[in-house]
C-alpha cells in the first residue's frame, strides 16, 4: 500500500508539474493573442472619411494600405470627402476635397493620400529630411503659388511601399501629424 501511495503521489505531482506549466503557456498565448487582437483593432481606427471607400480599396489594392486619422480641416464643421482617383495592385491615390464630386478641382481639394509599392523606375526621394514615427525619415516639399497654390508633400518609405500625403497649401507640421497617425494607428 505504501509503495502504490508513492506511485500515485509520483504520478501526481508529475501531473500536477504538466499542468502548471501548460497553464501558464496558456496563459501567455491568451495574453500575447489579446495583444495581438488590441494592436490589430487600434489599426482598424479609422477616420471616418475613409469608410466609404474602404471595401473598394481593399478589393483593388495588395499594397499595405495607411491612412492618417488626423487630417487638417475635419473637424466638423466642413465636411471632408475622400475619393479614390485610381486603385490597382500595386497603387492607389485618394482625393480629399471638400466636396464629394471635387475632383481635383482648386476650389474644393484640400489635398491627397496616395501609395505606391516601390520599383527600380521610382525616383529618389527629394525634399527636406523630416523624423516620423517609428524611424522613419520622410521628406517635405513645400507648395508653390501662381494662379493657384500646389500641394505641401511628405513622402516616405516603409516595407516597400511609397506613401505620399499632400495638403493644398498645407504646412510641415499638419503633413507630420497627418503622416504619423498613419505610421502609429
Amino acid at each position: 500500500m505504501i509503495l502504490s501511495f508513492k506511485n500515485t503521489s509520483a504520478v501526481c505531482a508529475v501531473f500536477l508539474l504538466v499542468s502548471v506549466s501548460s497553464f501558464h503557456k496558456s496563459a501567455i498565448a491568451n495574453i500575447n493573442n489579446q495583444s495581438q487582437l488590441i494592436a490589430q483593432q487600434s489599426k482598424t481606427q479609422l477616420n471616418p472619411v475613409f469608410k466609404s471607400i474602404m471595401p473598394k480599396l481593399n478589393q483593388k489594392t495588395q499594397i499595405q494600405i495607411l491612412l492618417p486619422r488626423f487630417i487638417p480641416e475635419s473637424d466638423g464643421e466642413n465636411p471632408i470627402y475622400a475619393t479614390i482617383e485610381a486603385a490597382t495592385q500595386k497603387k492607389y491615390d485618394i482625393l480629399l476635397g471638400f466636396t464629394p464630386d471635387c475632383n481635383g478641382a482648386s476650389a474644393c481639394r484640400l489635398g491627397v493620400v496616395s501609395a505606391e509599392a516601390i520599383t527600380r523606375k521610382t525616383p529618389s526621394l527629394t525634399g527636406k529630411r523630416v523624423s516620423l514615427a517609428k524611424g522613419i525619415t520622410g521628406y517635405f516639399v513645400d507648395f508653390t503659388c501662381g494662379a493657384g497654390c500646389s500641394d505641401a508633400t511628405l513622402t516616405w518609405r516603409q516595407q516597400g511601399v511609397q506613401y505620399v500625403f499632400g495638403l493644398k497649401a498645407g504646412d510641415r507640421t499638419s503633413l507630420v501629424k497627418m503622416a504619423n497617425s498613419a505610421i502609429n494607428p
